[in-house]
């Protein structure tokens, strides 16, 4: 017979039903009373669940072959993992907040005119009208500085900011050539700074400048991007008009790098050449390697250039090297090297002049463009020959833009002949009598 067990609580009703009454008459149905209490549906749930939930673990860890200690460390891995993952997700969201904060804040800075305190200082932001597509190129502290008595204009490279990338590491390697506009007879160069965008120069450069040649004159500084076996990349540039400044005081201002005009300077190509000193046995050894991008100098577009490597001491031309001639090309191959034999206290006194030359079998040949380096250069002739010098016995190879002839020359100034040494020609007429 079935057996039904009942508990017995404070609101516990009698069985109304006749059929259940009916079997209780009868005998039919044994009941069975216990004092435990009821439980509810609701937290029969609650506890089914959690029960559920313990049980499985319990299970997990019971059956599993590995030790308690290692499921909890695979447990803890996977929470911190998850744990990293939100957090990513959390940063970049940040970040696209507060760069679309930026955009909102630089198109708000569009209506400002230049006149307020705030316009005149170095700006934090970058002013970027809506929808150009010119690129920011960056901004320059110079200063500029008139000296009447003397007739001399002086020009102060102070620093530059949020300078254009212009190497794959998003970086870049910047200096600074200033001249002036029309003579351009002397280019002076800042030192070159590695990987960085906001280099601090702090250079001043005099120019010998009249008065009255002051002004119809224009200060040109270019920024470039140095590189040794490519061609120096222009980042941007200022042209200052002299005509227009006041000069009873020093001017000294922020402004942002143009577009380098492509009609001012004519190009006269480049040239590769190595650099090897040996100390002990008092050698310079030149290679000259090949150029490119030369200027035509024949009707048909075309010249028949060749390089001439002059050795000058104390500023007065000393030893001459040359090449072979190369038809028609504007991008000869030479690789020819040569020797001279140069001490190391006549080093330190020594300049090098390179200079290519179209070669002419009627008329006279004609100077294509030159270069000096040495003790009286300056920017990226002077580091490539201080590379030398620092890594002796070993060939330093770099590109140089040429320069016209009448620049190097002017800039130079070499005497036509070395004076012989007395001892020599002491030798010489002994060795004849």
């Amino acid at each position: 017979m079935p057996v039904i067990q009942l508990s017995r609580s404070s609101n516990l009703q009698k069985p109304k039903a006749p059929k259940l009454q009916a079997l209780i008459k009868g005998g039919s149905l044994n009941l069975k009373v216990t004092n435990q209490p009821i439980i509810t549906t609701a937290s029969t749930h609650t506890n089914g669940s959690a029960n559920t939930a313990s049980g499985f673990f319990e299970d997990l860890l019971t059956h599993s072959h590995l030790p308690r200690w290692a499921i909890y460390t695979i447990f803890g891995s996977c929470s911190l993992v998850v744990l990293l993952c939100c957090l990513c997700i959390w940063i970049k969201c940040c970040c696209k907040r507060k760069k679309r904060r930026q955009k909102d804040q630089q198109i708000l800075l569009k209506g400002l005119n230049g006149k307020t305190a705030t316009a005149r200082v170095q700006p934090d932001i970058r002013v970027i009208g809506y929808g150009t597509t010119e690129q920011y190129r960056g901004k320059l502290l110079y200063s500029l500085e008139y000296n009447a008595s003397l007739s001399e204009l002086t020009v102060g490279i102070k620093q530059a900011g949020s300078l254009k990338a212009m190497d794959l590491g998003k970086s870049s390697d910047p200096y600074v050539k200033v001249y002036i506009l029309p003579e351009k007879s002397n280019v002076f160069e800042t030192k070159v700074f590695k990987n960085t965008l906001n280099p601090f120069f702090n250079e001043q450069f005099t120019f010998k400048l009249s008065k009255s040649s002051l002004q119809k004159s224009t200060v040109v500084i270019k920024v470039f991007d140095f590189n040794r076996f490519t061609k120096h990349g222009l980042i941007g540039e200022l042209r200052v008009q002299l005509c227009s400044i006041d000069w009873n005081h020093v001017i000294e201002e922020w402004q942002d790098l143009a577009k380098p005009a492509k009609f001012e300077e004519e190009s006269l190509g480049e040239i590769c050449f190595s650099l090897c000193y040996v100390p002990t046995t008092s050698k310079l050894s030149v290679v000259i390697l090949e150029a490119k991008d030369l200027k035509s100098m024949d009707i048909g577009g075309s010249s028949d250039p060749y390089v001439k490597v002059q050795l000058a001491l104390d500023k007065r031309k000393w030893q001459k090297r040359m090449t072979s001639v190369k038809k028609k090309t504007l991008n000869p191959y030479f690789n020819e090297s040569f020797t001279f034999d140069v001490s190391l206290d006549q080093i330190e006194r020594a300049n090098l002049v390179i200079s290519v030359w179209d070669h002419d079998a009627i008329s006279r040949n004609d100077p294509m463009g030159k270069v000096f380096l040495g003790c009286d250069s300056t920017g990226n002739q002077l580091r490539h020959w201080a590379d030398m010098l620092s890594n002796p016995r070993r060939p330093v190879a770099q590109w140089h833009s040429l320069l016209s002839a009448e620049q190097v020359n002017s800039t130079l100034s070499l005497k036509k002949k070395f004076p012989i040494p007395s001892k020599f020609i002491e030798n010489k007429l002994k060795k004849g009598h």
